[in-house]
């Protein structure tokens, strides 16, 4: 049974940091109608802004995150208010270009502004762990789990039972008819951005005490993202969600019984063959026009 609930437990952690991911891909995918290629370089800069300035300058940890949120913030809007805004004759694909090419940026910009030595950053909660049997996670885990199941439901009310979340999801729907029914959609989708750039944030933090913060440390959390999108279906808000916590789960055990090497690999392999069969994803839609 331990070998059950460990792997789980590891997955619900790693899961939230790609529900996360996930969900910023979404939001602006649902609003700007763009793909987000770059929302793993964005919270890439973003996180190592945080990593930056506790290293550098000694700033507590928690205070050196709102300093990576202000960051975050400000990268959200930047890039829809002076780069996607000025792009309305471009095409979709022009517009997935663009984003292609906001990796290179800020793959660049990240060792010319931060240095190129890897940087650490710590656990918000630096030590103790709850044992579960022989199965353990740590404080610091519970807190990773707690942030991307809090975020994501809290996100999922304020959609459904605000005026805010109806502006959102009627951008969503149709931004012409929301425009008409005097919704300010270049808010909204200004909004979109910078929620999207606090998301990456928040996983480029969680996931950094695992490893080295370095220019392409959020690389696998930015492609497990886009496979719970589409795993999960872009017509829906909560379906990449659900569809990460079912990659990291599955990925684990596939590592674990399977291939510690090649996990990862059979686990895209098997998504792949499941989109053969369903095409839209575990929730997404196919919606039929009438001539």
């Amino acid at each position: 049974m331990d070998l059950i609930i460990q792997p789980l437990l590891r997955s619900l952690e790693t899961g939230s940091v790609y529900a996360l991911a996930a969900l910023g891909i979404i939001i602006v995918m649902r609003t700007s109608l763009v793909m987000h290629f770059a929302q793993g370089s964005m919270g890439m800069f973003a996180g190592s802004a945080v990593a930056f300035t506790f290293n550098r300058y000694g700033v507590p940890l928690l205070t050196s995150i709102l300093v990576g949120a202000a960051v975050a913030i400000f990268l959200g809007f930047f890039v829809d208010f002076a780069i996607i805004r000025r792009l309305k004759r471009a095409t979709a694909v022009g517009k997935e270009i663009i984003t292609l090419g906001l990796i290179m940026v800020f793959l660049g910009l990240a060792p010319i502004v931060f240095g190129t030595d890897p940087m650490n950053l710590p656990r918000i909660i630096p030590r103790g762990d709850v044992a579960l049997g022989s199965a353990s996670i740590s404080y610091n885990g519970i807190l990773n789990i707690a942030i991307g199941v809090f975020i994501a439901l809290g996100l999922f009310l304020i959609l459904q039972k605000t005026k805010v979340g109806l502006a959102v999801r009627a951008t969503a729907s149709n931004e012409s008819t929301a425009k008409l029914m005097g919704i300010p959609t270049r808010n909204v989708t200004l909004m979109a951005w910078a929620v999207a750039g606090l998301l990456g944030m928040l996983a480029a933090v969680m996931i950094a005490p695992t490893t080295m913060v370095t220019p392409t440390y959020m690389t696998a959390v930015q492609v497990s993202a886009l496979f719970a999108c589409v795993l999960g279906g872009f017509q829906t808000f909560y379906g990449p969600v659900i569809a990460a916590y079912i990659i990291a789960t599955c990925s684990n055990f596939l590592k674990l019984y399977a291939s510690s090497a090649w996990g990862d690999q059979l686990m895209y392999l098997l998504i792949l063959l499941f989109l053969l069969f369903r095409p839209n994803g575990l929730f997404g839609k196919t919606y039929m026009k009438k001539v």
